[in-house]
């Protein structure tokens, strides 16, 4: 299976930027779709981004459409989630994921971001 890392989290103020990476380690990361999860204190854990092997498709959450960019690097094993016009709602701890088949694995440990008002 595929190793992921997260970083790039941080406290930052509403209305900032921040930029997310993932690396993922092994030479199989380019077969995978990748996606972007969060999880916030006392909820469960949601959907933000995916983006296809190629890079070509990305779906994305409602709540983040139009703020959030994910993109991916195949060269450098590694999947960005670009975060614009951030919100206190969107604090939380941030994750990255392989999708096998129809499913989501290989969680990293997260990264937290933390966005105030």
């Amino acid at each position: 299976q595929v190793q992921l890392a997260e970083s790039g989290g941080g406290i930052v103020q509403a209305g900032d930027s921040l930029s997310l990476s993932c690396a993922a380690s092994g030479r199989t990361f380019n077969r995978y779709t990748m996606g972007w999860f969060r999880q916030a204190p006392g909820k469960v854990r949601e959907f933000v981004a995916a983006i296809s092997v190629s890079g070509g498709g990305t779906d994305y959450a409602d709540s983040v459409k139009g703020r959030f960019t994910i993109f991916r690097d195949n060269t450098k094993n590694t999947v960005y989630l670009q975060m614009n016009s951030l919100k206190p709602e969107d604090t939380a701890v941030y994750y990255c994921a392989v999708k096998y088949g129809s499913s989501f694995g290989s969680w990293g440990q997260g990264t937290q971001v933390t966005v105030s008002s």
